[in-house]
């Protein structure tokens, strides 16, 4: 009995893990990816300062950041200590930060 209920917490855990990494987890289509670098290459912005925020995948933008459209893609972008970051607007999530 021990031994079922260790492995059934087990997979359980194991099922939670993975359903949390895959609500992180955003791909951006290669295609949408140029979209973007050429975009943001030809609309450079001025750097703006977030104190408190980790520029890292995932990391949620305050509202008081203002978030820049690129046409005809459903994510946005600013630049944060010189670094340019694609952001979901739905969450203010980052989904990528380009190099």
């Amino acid at each position: 009995m021990k031994m079922h209920l260790t492995t059934a917490a087990a997979g359980l855990l194991l099922l939670a893990g993975t359903g949390a990494a895959a609500a992180q987890d955003v791909v951006i289509q290669p295609e949408q990816e140029t979209v973007i670098r050429e975009y943001v290459h030809k609309q450079p912005l001025a750097s703006v300062k977030v104190p408190g925020v980790e520029l890292s995948i995932g990391s949620t933008l305050p509202d008081t950041v203002e978030l820049h459209e690129v046409p005809n893609v459903k994510y946005r972008y600013v630049v944060v200590d010189n670094r340019t970051v694609v952001v979901d607007p739905d969450t203010r999530k980052i989904v990528e930060v380009l190099q």
